[in-house]
């Protein structure tokens, strides 16, 4: 029996339909990271993915609703608290060497941390932001944390990490910015361990205050 010719193509069309998504989602977190939650209009946002600003309201509803899928996509994948940094034997260590290397001046700010930082006048992109740093980051480092204020301890170590990424890596302080990135390290990894917990592994620590050092 000849197949009906009048059979919908639904996979390519569910094909494409994915395809636009993730374009849409891919130009709003460019637009979100360069020019905040205020700063990036639709009609930017569809431009660089190829469709129109009616398009892109049919998919995600508002621009609200696009900016929570953008925040949520962008710390889907963590560099700093990765599974393999959690999982390290001196993961405190792992963290402060992560957090060094994601600061370097010169190199690209992580997404997550520009779109946060370029919308934090927004009170609407605040209130996305804060939900979803808490179902994200907070939570994960919470797990990872041991003992008391385990909640208080996660947003510090937070809070450094965004400090470094202004002071470092945007602002490029000369004592931060200039300065040799193992010496960082190792005078990150304490007060790492201090909020987060950890064993340290054999040589790990610095040297101890010498006078006249």
């Amino acid at each position: 029996m000849p197949p009906d010719s009048a059979s919908p193509p639904t996979e390519p069309r569910r094909r494409n339909a994915v395809a636009t998504r993730q374009a849409i989602l891919a130009s709003a977190r460019k637009a979100f990271a360069r020019s905040g939650y205020d700063g990036a209009g639709v009609r930017e946002i569809a431009a660089g993915a190829g469709v129109t600003a009616m398009l892109v309201n049919r998919y995600f509803g508002s621009k609200e609703r696009l900016f929570a899928e953008v925040a949520a996509d962008a710390m889907r994948d963590p560099v700093i608290l990765s599974p393999e940094n959690l999982a390290a034997p001196d993961f405190a260590a792992a963290l402060s060497r992560a957090v060094v290397a994601v600061t370097a001046p010169g190199a690209t700010p992580l997404d997550g941390f520009l779109i946060l930082l370029h919308s934090s006048s927004s009170p609407k992109a605040a209130e996305i932001g804060r939900e979803w740093i808490g179902r994200g980051h907070q939570s994960t480092l919470e797990s990872a944390v041991t003992g008391p204020l385990a909640a208080e301890r996660a947003g510090v170590f937070l809070a450094l990490v965004a400090g470094l990424q202004v002071m470092r890596q945007m602002v490029e302080i000369p004592a931060l910015a200039g300065a040799d990135p193992e010496q960082l390290e190792r005078l990150l990894t304490p007060l790492v361990r201090m909020l987060v917990g950890g064993k340290p592994m054999a040589g790990s620590e610095p040297p101890p205050h010498r006078p006249g050092d």
